[in-house]
């Protein structure tokens, strides 16, 4: 009796220990779905800022000036005209991606950032997370920075020291 006692402990622990590396594992696979996300918006954005510079140099300076922080269930506000089905002008449209870049962002990152503007990824110490902070002059690239609210393996949310959430996507662009 003693014995099917205490198999049915070992047993227990193996599923528990099971349960924890599958839970972890769901984690971080969710974490990577966020990664891949953003990478492939700021793909996007990359093409049209890059695209802008070359047939509109004022517009891109438009789209290089982004800050938006997206809040749960609400919608970012929609520009004048949505470029769907009528010609708009340069700023108009440069106006309607920006709105979809938020909509792309709000929908797909929980609590979702993007940052553009111009100067360094990197503005901080080798080693030290990514900041959200730009410093650059007009000539500087464009930074494209993309973040989240994520989880540590463990459940906890992945916050700096000073509470907030640093950026995970950096992409340099030049334009």
């Amino acid at each position: 009796m003693v014995e099917v006692l205490v198999a049915i402990c070992l047993l227990a622990i193996g599923v528990i220990g099971a349960a924890g590396m599958q839970l972890a594992a769901m984690r971080t696979m969710q974490q990577s779905a966020y990664h891949t996300m953003a990478l492939l918006v700021g793909a996007d954005i990359a093409d049209a800022l890059q695209a802008a510079a070359t047939r509109a140099p004022a517009t891109s300076d438009l789209l290089g000036s982004l800050d938006y922080r997206s809040s749960r269930g609400a919608e970012p506000p929609a520009p004048a005209s949505l470029c769907y089905y009528q010609a708009c002008s340069e700023g108009e449209f440069a106006e309607f991606e920006i709105y979809e870049w938020k909509q792309r962002i709000a929908a797909a990152l929980p609590d979702g950032r993007i940052r553009i503007c111009r100067g360094d990824a990197w503005t901080g110490q080798p080693g030290t997370p990514l900041s959200w902070d730009c410093a650059g002059s007009a000539g500087s690239p464009f930074v494209i920075k993309l973040g989240w609210l994520g989880k540590n393996p463990d459940g906890r949310l992945l916050k700096n020291a000073d509470g907030t959430f640093a950026p995970s996507v950096a992409l340099l662009v030049a334009g």
